[in-house]
């Protein structure tokens, strides 16, 4: 070992960075040691390798990612401030959409308990839902991100001028459709369907069609998102209670804008297709 080097321990505890972790950024090319031992495979790093290492724990402790990380730490590199902006713009924007979260289910454990588990404005009811024209769009992921971008992007295409030139127009609200037979956090299949007339030029990817005819078991939940489940509860002891047999796929149907409208007091119909 020269006089610049130092030792993977001492790196570690200067940059608060764990062996573990240094050894694994070695691995992906992120914070390579300068030199490695070739008996021992021992790592050093060298004094100038600091800073790239404070930087990492940096951008690790504000919640970026490691591939956001890496293209980071390159767009400095290569003086890209558009680049890095846009990195932090978004995670920025990101930050705030979990604070807003955190804010809501700080409401609701404010709430009392009564109040919390009982959700659904309206009792169940079964009705038949006519065959429905839309412009729908289908992808996996998680949930409020996947139909949060799913939405954004239909809306895009129905304000276009050559659709708007042909009167497209919404006419009715957004739908949700989940096609998994199990809850999936992170890679669900879901469709989401906007209600239209009108002739409509669409992407690739996207799909004019009509939702046949379903009779459903629906019941109107009033709160946020993050509590649907309380009512989702509701209505199926409901179909348990009276015989009922679930048939998927099951529908969400937003009643007002989450961008415009309190958490506390967004409305959502749920419909869950019965046999």
């Amino acid at each position: 070992m020269t006089v610049d080097q130092i030792p993977i321990s001492r790196f570690s505890i200067i940059t608060r960075i764990s062996p573990k972790a240094l050894r694994y950024y070695d691995r992906l090319g992120m914070l390579v040691p300068a030199a490695k031992d070739s008996l021992t495979g021992y790592r050093y790093y060298a004094a100038d390798q600091l800073e790239r290492g404070v930087r990492i724990k940096t951008l690790c402790t504000l919640g970026f990612g490691l591939e956001e990380i890496a293209s980071f730490l390159d767009a400095e590199f290569r003086g890209d401030d558009a680049v890095v902006e846009a990195l932090m713009a978004e995670k920025l924007s990101g930050t705030r959409k979990e604070i807003a979260r955190l804010q809501r289910i700080e409401e609701l454990l404010k709430n009392k308990n009564v109040e919390l588990m009982k959700m659904a404005l309206s009792e169940p009811v079964i009705k038949d839902v006519p065959a429905l024209r839309v412009v729908s769009k289908r992808d996996r992921g998680s949930y409020g991100e996947t139909i949060g971008r799913l939405i954004g992007e239909l809306c895009e295409v129905i304000i276009r001028p050559e659709n708007q030139r042909n009167f497209v127009k919404v006419s009715g609200p957004v739908m949700a459709i989940y096609h998994d037979p199990e809850c999936k956090e992170n890679d669900a299949d879901i469709e989401v369907a906007l209600p239209i007339t009108g002739r409509i030029e669409v992407d690739a990817g996207m799909e004019v069609k009509n939702l046949p005819s379903i009779r459903v078991l629906a019941v109107v939940h009033k709160g946020s998102y993050e509590t649907l489940q309380v009512t989702y509860k509701e209505l199926f002891d409901y179909m348990m209670t009276n015989g009922m047999e679930f048939s998927a796929p099951s529908r969400e149907l937003y009643l007002n804008d989450p961008c415009k409208t309190p958490a506390d007091e967004l409305m959502t119909e749920i419909q869950v297709s019965i046999k």
